[in-house]
Protein backbone atom coordinates (compact mmCIF):
# COMPACT_ATOMS: atom_id res chain seq x y z
CA UNK A 1 0.00 0.00 0.00
CA UNK A 2 1.29 3.48 -0.91
CA UNK A 3 0.16 6.45 1.20
CA UNK A 4 0.68 9.90 -0.34
CA UNK A 5 0.68 12.68 2.26
CA UNK A 6 2.25 12.48 5.72
CA UNK A 7 -0.03 14.85 7.61
CA UNK A 8 -2.07 13.79 10.65
CA UNK A 9 -4.41 11.55 8.65
CA UNK A 10 -1.67 10.01 6.50
CA UNK A 11 0.46 9.29 9.57
CA UNK A 12 -2.47 7.63 11.38
CA UNK A 13 -3.36 5.50 8.33
CA UNK A 14 0.26 4.39 7.79
CA UNK A 15 0.62 3.53 11.49
CA UNK A 16 -2.59 1.48 11.69
CA UNK A 17 -2.13 -0.35 8.38
CA UNK A 18 1.48 -1.15 9.28
CA UNK A 19 0.30 -2.54 12.63
CA UNK A 20 -2.05 -4.86 10.71
CA UNK A 21 0.90 -6.33 8.81
CA UNK A 22 0.76 -4.49 5.46
CA UNK A 23 3.86 -3.33 3.56
CA UNK A 24 3.55 0.46 3.54
CA UNK A 25 5.44 3.12 1.57
CA UNK A 26 4.74 6.78 2.37
CA UNK A 27 5.38 9.72 0.00
CA UNK A 28 5.54 13.41 0.92
CA UNK A 29 7.21 16.51 -0.51
CA UNK A 30 8.61 17.31 2.97
CA UNK A 31 11.56 15.20 4.03
CA UNK A 32 10.93 15.96 7.73
CA UNK A 33 7.37 14.60 7.43
CA UNK A 34 8.60 11.39 5.78
CA UNK A 35 11.31 10.93 8.43
CA UNK A 36 8.76 11.47 11.20
CA UNK A 37 6.49 8.66 9.91
CA UNK A 38 9.31 6.21 9.10
CA UNK A 39 10.94 6.91 12.47
CA UNK A 40 7.79 5.96 14.37
CA UNK A 41 6.63 3.00 12.27
CA UNK A 42 7.95 0.02 10.31
CA UNK A 43 7.29 1.66 6.92
CA UNK A 44 9.35 2.79 3.94
CA UNK A 45 9.48 6.46 2.97
CA UNK A 46 10.13 8.49 -0.15
CA UNK A 47 10.52 12.25 -0.44
CA UNK A 48 8.92 13.55 -3.64
CA UNK A 49 5.78 14.68 -5.40
CA UNK A 50 3.08 11.97 -5.32
CA UNK A 51 1.68 13.15 -8.66
CA UNK A 52 4.96 12.30 -10.40
CA UNK A 53 4.97 9.03 -12.34
CA UNK A 54 8.69 8.50 -11.64
CA UNK A 55 8.16 8.99 -7.88
CA UNK A 56 5.23 6.57 -7.85
CA UNK A 57 7.29 4.09 -9.88
CA UNK A 58 10.13 4.33 -7.36
CA UNK A 59 7.62 3.72 -4.57
CA UNK A 60 6.54 0.50 -6.32
CA UNK A 61 3.23 1.50 -7.91
CA UNK A 62 3.49 -1.25 -10.54
CA UNK A 63 3.18 -3.92 -7.81
CA UNK A 64 1.00 -1.98 -5.35
CA UNK A 65 -2.51 -3.19 -4.45
CA UNK A 66 -3.70 0.19 -3.22
CA UNK A 67 -2.75 3.89 -3.29
CA UNK A 68 -4.26 6.25 -0.71
CA UNK A 69 -3.88 10.00 -1.42
CA UNK A 70 -4.45 12.19 1.63
CA UNK A 71 -2.43 15.36 0.97
CA UNK A 72 -3.88 18.74 1.93
CA UNK A 73 -5.02 19.50 -1.67
CA UNK A 74 -8.03 17.73 -3.24
CA UNK A 75 -6.77 18.22 -6.80
CA UNK A 76 -3.38 16.71 -5.92
CA UNK A 77 -5.11 13.68 -4.37
CA UNK A 78 -7.28 13.13 -7.45
CA UNK A 79 -4.30 13.49 -9.80
CA UNK A 80 -2.23 11.04 -7.69
CA UNK A 81 -5.01 8.47 -8.07
CA UNK A 82 -5.29 9.10 -11.81
CA UNK A 83 -1.55 8.50 -12.30
CA UNK A 84 -1.72 5.39 -10.09
CA UNK A 85 -4.59 3.90 -12.11
CA UNK A 86 -2.62 4.36 -15.35
CA UNK A 87 0.79 3.34 -13.95
CA UNK A 88 -0.16 0.41 -11.75
CA UNK A 89 -3.83 -0.36 -12.33
CA UNK A 90 -4.27 -0.60 -8.56
CA UNK A 91 -7.18 0.33 -6.28
CA UNK A 92 -7.22 4.04 -5.31
CA UNK A 93 -8.65 6.12 -2.46
CA UNK A 94 -8.65 9.94 -2.49
CA UNK A 95 -9.41 12.43 0.26
CA UNK A 96 -11.68 15.17 -1.17
CA UNK A 97 -12.77 17.89 1.27
CA UNK A 98 -13.90 20.92 -0.73
CA UNK A 99 -17.68 21.52 -0.38
CA UNK A 100 -17.66 22.64 -4.05
CA UNK A 101 -17.05 19.01 -5.07
CA UNK A 102 -19.62 17.58 -2.64
CA UNK A 103 -22.51 17.39 -5.12
CA UNK A 104 -20.22 15.91 -7.81
CA UNK A 105 -18.54 13.19 -5.72
CA UNK A 106 -20.34 10.34 -7.51
CA UNK A 107 -19.41 11.67 -10.96
CA UNK A 108 -15.73 12.22 -9.99
CA UNK A 109 -15.46 8.72 -8.44
CA UNK A 110 -17.00 7.08 -11.51
CA UNK A 111 -15.09 9.03 -14.17
CA UNK A 112 -11.67 8.70 -12.50
CA UNK A 113 -12.23 5.06 -11.59
CA UNK A 114 -11.64 5.63 -7.87
CA UNK A 115 -12.39 2.85 -5.40
CA UNK A 116 -13.38 5.28 -2.68
CA UNK A 117 -13.58 9.00 -1.95
CA UNK A 118 -13.15 10.04 1.68
CA UNK A 119 -14.50 13.38 2.90
CA UNK A 120 -13.36 13.53 6.55
CA UNK A 121 -15.21 16.75 7.33
CA UNK A 122 -18.50 15.36 6.04
CA UNK A 123 -17.95 12.10 7.98
CA UNK A 124 -17.18 14.02 11.20
CA UNK A 125 -20.25 16.24 10.71
CA UNK A 126 -22.42 13.12 10.39
CA UNK A 127 -20.99 11.70 13.64
CA UNK A 128 -21.69 14.97 15.48
CA UNK A 129 -25.23 15.19 14.06
CA UNK A 130 -26.00 11.69 15.39
CA UNK A 131 -24.81 12.72 18.86
CA UNK A 132 -27.06 15.79 18.81
CA UNK A 133 -29.95 13.52 17.82
CA UNK A 134 -29.34 11.41 20.97
CA UNK A 135 -27.78 13.97 23.35
CA UNK A 136 -27.43 11.53 26.28
CA UNK A 137 -25.14 9.23 24.28
CA UNK A 138 -21.36 9.65 24.53
CA UNK A 139 -20.80 7.84 21.23
CA UNK A 140 -23.07 6.47 18.48
CA UNK A 141 -22.11 4.04 15.70
CA UNK A 142 -24.45 2.59 13.08
CA UNK A 143 -24.64 -0.80 11.36
CA UNK A 144 -26.83 -2.46 8.76
CA UNK A 145 -27.28 0.84 6.88
CA UNK A 146 -28.59 2.64 9.95
CA UNK A 147 -30.99 -0.08 11.13
CA UNK A 148 -28.85 -0.96 14.18
CA UNK A 149 -27.27 1.51 16.64
CA UNK A 150 -24.38 0.99 19.03
CA UNK A 151 -24.99 3.59 21.77
CA UNK A 152 -22.58 4.38 24.62
CA UNK A 153 -23.68 6.23 27.77
CA UNK A 154 -22.80 6.54 31.46
CA UNK A 155 -25.00 5.03 34.17
CA UNK A 156 -25.95 7.80 36.57
CA UNK A 157 -27.14 7.52 40.17
CA UNK A 158 -30.61 6.00 40.29
CA UNK A 159 -30.40 4.38 36.84
CA UNK A 160 -32.75 1.36 36.69
CA UNK A 161 -29.84 -0.60 35.20
CA UNK A 162 -27.62 -0.22 38.29
CA UNK A 163 -27.40 -3.46 40.26
CA UNK A 164 -29.05 -5.40 37.42
CA UNK A 165 -27.54 -8.44 35.69
CA UNK A 166 -27.14 -8.24 31.90
CA UNK A 167 -29.24 -11.33 31.27
CA UNK A 168 -32.25 -9.60 32.91
CA UNK A 169 -32.14 -6.36 30.87
CA UNK A 170 -34.03 -7.55 27.77
CA UNK A 171 -36.81 -8.99 30.01
CA UNK A 172 -36.91 -5.83 32.13
CA UNK A 173 -37.05 -3.46 29.12
CA UNK A 174 -39.17 -5.78 26.90
CA UNK A 175 -36.92 -4.65 24.03
CA UNK A 176 -34.34 -6.41 21.86
CA UNK A 177 -31.22 -4.90 23.47
CA UNK A 178 -27.76 -6.23 24.32
CA UNK A 179 -25.05 -4.67 26.52
CA UNK A 180 -21.81 -5.47 24.71
CA UNK A 181 -19.07 -3.31 26.30
CA UNK A 182 -18.63 -2.03 29.86
CA UNK A 183 -15.96 0.52 30.79
CA UNK A 184 -15.37 0.54 34.54
CA UNK A 185 -12.53 2.85 35.51
CA UNK A 186 -9.55 1.81 33.37
CA UNK A 187 -11.00 -1.68 32.78
CA UNK A 188 -12.70 -2.61 29.49
CA UNK A 189 -14.99 -5.65 29.72
CA UNK A 190 -16.81 -7.69 27.05
CA UNK A 191 -19.43 -8.90 29.55
CA UNK A 192 -21.51 -12.10 29.83
CA UNK A 193 -25.01 -12.72 31.23
CA UNK A 194 -24.25 -12.82 34.99
CA UNK A 195 -22.30 -9.52 34.89
CA UNK A 196 -23.82 -6.87 37.18
CA UNK A 197 -23.85 -3.17 36.24
CA UNK A 198 -22.84 -0.39 38.64
CA UNK A 199 -23.29 3.37 38.88
CA UNK A 200 -20.57 5.18 36.88
CA UNK A 201 -20.14 2.37 34.33
CA UNK A 202 -19.97 3.50 30.70
CA UNK A 203 -21.97 0.92 28.80
CA UNK A 204 -22.37 0.31 25.06
CA UNK A 205 -25.64 -1.26 23.93
CA UNK A 206 -26.65 -2.71 20.56
CA UNK A 207 -30.29 -1.98 19.74
CA UNK A 208 -32.50 -1.63 16.64
CA UNK A 209 -32.66 2.07 15.69
CA UNK A 210 -36.46 1.98 15.93
CA UNK A 211 -36.28 1.03 19.64
CA UNK A 212 -33.52 3.44 20.75
CA UNK A 213 -35.82 6.29 21.84
CA UNK A 214 -38.06 3.97 23.83
CA UNK A 215 -35.07 2.37 25.58
CA UNK A 216 -33.68 5.77 26.63
CA UNK A 217 -37.09 6.80 27.97
CA UNK A 218 -37.34 3.60 30.02
CA UNK A 219 -33.92 4.30 31.50
CA UNK A 220 -35.02 7.82 32.46
CA UNK A 221 -32.53 9.31 30.02
CA UNK A 222 -33.29 12.32 27.81
CA UNK A 223 -33.88 10.98 24.31
CA UNK A 224 -35.17 13.95 22.30
CA UNK A 225 -32.81 15.60 19.84
CA UNK A 226 -31.56 19.11 20.63
CA UNK A 227 -33.64 22.07 19.42
CA UNK A 228 -30.77 24.54 18.93
CA UNK A 229 -26.98 24.33 18.69
CA UNK A 230 -24.15 26.83 19.08
CA UNK A 231 -21.05 26.06 16.98
CA UNK A 232 -17.69 27.77 17.57
CA UNK A 233 -15.52 27.90 14.44
CA UNK A 234 -16.53 28.25 10.81
CA UNK A 235 -14.51 25.66 8.88
CA UNK A 236 -15.58 22.87 6.53
CA UNK A 237 -16.92 20.62 9.31
CA UNK A 238 -19.12 23.48 10.48
CA UNK A 239 -20.55 23.93 6.98
CA UNK A 240 -21.46 20.23 6.61
CA UNK A 241 -22.73 20.03 10.20
CA UNK A 242 -24.92 23.13 9.96
CA UNK A 243 -26.40 21.86 6.68
CA UNK A 244 -27.20 18.50 8.28
CA UNK A 245 -28.66 20.04 11.47
CA UNK A 246 -30.94 22.39 9.56
CA UNK A 247 -32.27 19.37 7.62
CA UNK A 248 -33.11 17.96 11.09
CA UNK A 249 -34.98 21.22 11.92
CA UNK A 250 -32.36 22.22 14.52
CA UNK A 251 -31.65 25.96 14.86
CA UNK A 252 -27.97 26.76 14.25
CA UNK A 253 -25.83 29.66 15.50
CA UNK A 254 -22.19 29.86 14.34
CA UNK A 255 -19.52 32.11 15.91
CA UNK A 256 -16.44 32.71 13.73
CA UNK A 257 -13.74 35.38 14.11
CA UNK A 258 -12.67 35.50 10.45
CA UNK A 259 -14.85 38.03 8.56
CA UNK A 260 -14.30 36.38 5.13
CA UNK A 261 -15.41 32.98 6.46
CA UNK A 262 -18.49 34.63 7.97
CA UNK A 263 -19.38 36.12 4.57
CA UNK A 264 -18.96 32.72 2.86
CA UNK A 265 -21.09 30.98 5.50
CA UNK A 266 -23.82 33.63 5.15
CA UNK A 267 -24.01 32.84 1.42
CA UNK A 268 -23.84 29.05 1.86
CA UNK A 269 -26.14 28.84 4.91
CA UNK A 270 -28.72 31.64 4.63
CA UNK A 271 -30.97 30.08 7.33
CA UNK A 272 -28.22 29.87 9.97
CA UNK A 273 -27.32 32.73 12.34
CA UNK A 274 -23.69 33.73 11.68
CA UNK A 275 -21.93 35.86 14.33
CA UNK A 276 -18.61 37.58 13.56
CA UNK A 277 -16.71 37.42 16.84
CA UNK A 278 -14.27 35.52 19.06
CA UNK A 279 -15.86 32.33 20.40
CA UNK A 280 -13.46 32.36 23.36
CA UNK A 281 -14.93 35.69 24.56
CA UNK A 282 -17.10 34.77 27.54
CA UNK A 283 -19.13 37.99 27.33
CA UNK A 284 -19.95 37.26 23.67
CA UNK A 285 -21.01 33.70 24.46
CA UNK A 286 -23.32 34.96 27.21
CA UNK A 287 -24.69 37.70 24.95
CA UNK A 288 -25.44 35.11 22.23
CA UNK A 289 -27.34 32.91 24.68
CA UNK A 290 -25.02 30.06 25.67
CA UNK A 291 -27.17 29.50 28.77
CA UNK A 292 -30.14 28.53 26.56
CA UNK A 293 -28.14 26.32 24.16
CA UNK A 294 -29.21 22.65 23.87
CA UNK A 295 -26.08 21.74 21.92
CA UNK A 296 -22.56 23.24 22.02
CA UNK A 297 -19.91 22.15 19.49
CA UNK A 298 -16.33 23.47 19.60
CA UNK A 299 -14.75 23.17 16.14
CA UNK A 300 -11.88 25.68 16.13
CA UNK A 301 -8.48 24.72 14.68
CA UNK A 302 -6.87 24.72 18.15
CA UNK A 303 -7.43 21.62 20.32
CA UNK A 304 -6.69 23.40 23.60
CA UNK A 305 -9.22 26.09 22.72
CA UNK A 306 -11.87 23.46 21.96
CA UNK A 307 -11.27 21.69 25.28
CA UNK A 308 -11.40 24.93 27.29
CA UNK A 309 -14.58 26.04 25.48
CA UNK A 310 -16.32 22.74 26.24
CA UNK A 311 -15.25 22.86 29.90
CA UNK A 312 -16.73 26.37 30.12
CA UNK A 313 -19.94 25.28 28.35
CA UNK A 314 -20.39 22.42 30.83
CA UNK A 315 -20.44 25.00 33.64
CA UNK A 316 -22.43 27.69 31.81
CA UNK A 317 -25.34 25.57 30.53
CA UNK A 318 -26.89 22.11 30.32
CA UNK A 319 -26.04 21.70 26.64
CA UNK A 320 -24.79 18.51 25.02
CA UNK A 321 -21.12 19.38 24.43
CA UNK A 322 -19.02 17.95 21.60
CA UNK A 323 -15.30 18.63 21.31
CA UNK A 324 -13.17 18.23 18.18
CA UNK A 325 -9.60 17.11 18.91
CA UNK A 326 -7.08 16.67 16.08
CA UNK A 327 -4.09 15.52 18.12
CA UNK A 328 -4.50 12.19 19.93
CA UNK A 329 -1.33 12.62 22.05
CA UNK A 330 -3.30 13.71 25.10
CA UNK A 331 -6.39 11.55 24.52
CA UNK A 332 -6.25 9.84 27.94
CA UNK A 333 -6.04 13.22 29.71
CA UNK A 334 -8.87 14.69 27.62
CA UNK A 335 -11.04 11.62 28.19
CA UNK A 336 -10.69 12.14 31.96
CA UNK A 337 -12.03 15.71 31.68
CA UNK A 338 -15.73 16.53 31.59
CA UNK A 339 -15.88 17.79 27.98
CA UNK A 340 -18.82 15.66 26.79
CA UNK A 341 -18.28 13.67 23.60
CA UNK A 342 -14.85 13.91 21.95
CA UNK A 343 -14.47 13.54 18.17
CA UNK A 344 -11.11 12.64 16.59
CA UNK A 345 -11.40 13.35 12.81
CA UNK A 346 -8.29 11.45 11.75
CA UNK A 347 -9.50 8.29 13.53
CA UNK A 348 -12.83 8.42 11.68
CA UNK A 349 -10.99 8.64 8.32
CA UNK A 350 -8.65 5.78 9.28
CA UNK A 351 -11.65 3.58 10.26
CA UNK A 352 -13.17 3.96 6.78
CA UNK A 353 -9.88 3.03 5.10
CA UNK A 354 -9.16 0.06 7.43
CA UNK A 355 -12.66 -1.23 6.71
CA UNK A 356 -12.00 -1.02 2.95
CA UNK A 357 -8.57 -2.69 3.19
CA UNK A 358 -9.88 -5.62 5.25
CA UNK A 359 -12.73 -6.11 2.77
CA UNK A 360 -10.17 -6.07 -0.09
CA UNK A 361 -8.16 -8.81 1.62
CA UNK A 362 -11.18 -11.05 1.77
CA UNK A 363 -13.30 -10.23 -1.28
CA UNK A 364 -14.51 -13.83 -1.67
CA UNK A 365 -15.59 -14.77 1.88
CA UNK A 366 -17.51 -12.76 4.48
CA UNK A 367 -16.57 -9.12 3.90
CA UNK A 368 -16.02 -6.54 6.61
CA UNK A 369 -18.87 -4.18 5.73
CA UNK A 370 -18.47 -1.75 8.65
CA UNK A 371 -15.68 -1.20 11.18
CA UNK A 372 -15.43 1.01 14.27
CA UNK A 373 -12.53 1.34 16.69
CA UNK A 374 -13.91 1.87 20.21
CA UNK A 375 -12.55 2.68 23.68
CA UNK A 376 -9.28 4.24 22.48
CA UNK A 377 -8.76 1.48 19.91
CA UNK A 378 -8.95 -1.37 22.48
CA UNK A 379 -12.17 -2.82 21.04
CA UNK A 380 -13.49 -3.26 17.49
CA UNK A 381 -17.08 -3.44 16.35
CA UNK A 382 -17.36 -5.14 12.96
CA UNK A 383 -20.21 -5.96 10.61
CA UNK A 384 -19.70 -8.97 8.32
CA UNK A 385 -21.80 -9.84 5.27
CA UNK A 386 -22.13 -13.64 5.01
CA UNK A 387 -21.64 -14.46 1.32
CA UNK A 388 -21.13 -18.24 1.43
CA UNK A 389 -21.61 -21.28 3.66
CA UNK A 390 -18.84 -22.01 6.16
CA UNK A 391 -18.04 -23.23 9.68
CA UNK A 392 -20.26 -20.57 11.34
CA UNK A 393 -23.38 -20.99 9.17
CA UNK A 394 -26.45 -23.12 9.97
CA UNK A 395 -25.08 -24.08 13.40
CA UNK A 396 -26.91 -22.94 16.60
CA UNK A 397 -24.75 -20.22 18.19
CA UNK A 398 -24.56 -22.20 21.44
CA UNK A 399 -22.80 -24.94 19.44
CA UNK A 400 -20.05 -22.62 18.10
CA UNK A 401 -16.70 -22.55 19.90
CA UNK A 402 -15.95 -18.81 19.97
CA UNK A 403 -12.68 -17.16 20.96
CA UNK A 404 -12.62 -15.39 24.32
CA UNK A 405 -13.72 -11.74 24.29
CA UNK A 406 -15.88 -12.17 21.18
CA UNK A 407 -19.57 -11.28 21.36
CA UNK A 408 -22.14 -11.80 18.56
CA UNK A 409 -24.43 -8.78 19.00
CA UNK A 410 -26.91 -8.64 16.14
CA UNK A 411 -28.00 -10.42 12.97
CA UNK A 412 -29.89 -8.65 10.18
CA UNK A 413 -31.91 -10.99 7.95
CA UNK A 414 -34.33 -9.68 5.28
CA UNK A 415 -34.57 -6.30 7.08
CA UNK A 416 -35.38 -8.05 10.40
CA UNK A 417 -33.09 -7.36 13.37
CA UNK A 418 -32.28 -10.35 15.59
CA UNK A 419 -30.50 -9.90 18.94
CA UNK A 420 -29.14 -13.46 18.95
CA UNK A 421 -29.71 -16.15 21.54
CA UNK A 422 -28.10 -19.60 21.81
CA UNK A 423 -30.54 -21.34 19.47
CA UNK A 424 -30.26 -18.76 16.66
CA UNK A 425 -28.17 -19.56 13.57
CA UNK A 426 -26.20 -17.51 11.03
CA UNK A 427 -27.33 -17.95 7.41
CA UNK A 428 -25.93 -16.97 4.02
CA UNK A 429 -27.09 -13.42 3.21
CA UNK A 430 -27.12 -12.29 6.85
CA UNK A 431 -25.20 -9.32 8.15
CA UNK A 432 -23.63 -10.05 11.57
CA UNK A 433 -22.33 -7.52 14.11
CA UNK A 434 -19.41 -8.69 16.27
CA UNK A 435 -17.79 -6.88 19.22
CA UNK A 436 -14.30 -8.01 20.20
CA UNK A 437 -11.11 -6.93 21.91
CA UNK A 438 -9.19 -9.13 19.43
CA UNK A 439 -8.02 -6.62 16.82
CA UNK A 440 -7.65 -7.31 13.11
CA UNK A 441 -10.46 -9.80 12.29
CA UNK A 442 -10.93 -10.02 8.51
CA UNK A 443 -13.51 -12.80 8.16
CA UNK A 444 -16.46 -14.07 10.22
CA UNK A 445 -14.65 -17.42 10.62
CA UNK A 446 -11.89 -15.60 12.56
CA UNK A 447 -14.25 -15.52 15.59
CA UNK A 448 -13.89 -19.30 16.05
CA UNK A 449 -11.41 -20.71 18.57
Amino acid sequence: IIVVGCGKVGTTIAEQLSREGHDITVIDVKNTAVNHVTGLNDVQGLCGNGTSYSVQKEAGIEKADLLIAVTGADEVNLFCCLIAKKAGNCQTIARVRNPSYYSEIGFIKEELGLSMIINPEWAVANEIAKLLQFPSAIEIDSFSRGRIELLSFRLGAGSPLCGRMLRDIATFSKLAVLVCIVERGSEVIIPSGPFMLQEGDIISVVIPSSSANKFFQQMGIESDQVKNTMIIGGGKITYYLAKRLMEMKILVKIIEKDADKCSQLCELLPKAVIIHGDGTDRALLEEEGIEEADGFVSLTDIDEENVMLSLYAQKACRAKTITKVSNTTYDTIIDSLNVGSVIYPKNITAEYILQYVRAMQNSVGSNVETLYRLVDGKVEALEFIIREKGPVTDVPLQGLSLKDNVLLCAITRNNRIIIPKGQDVIQVGDSVVVITSILGLKDINDILA
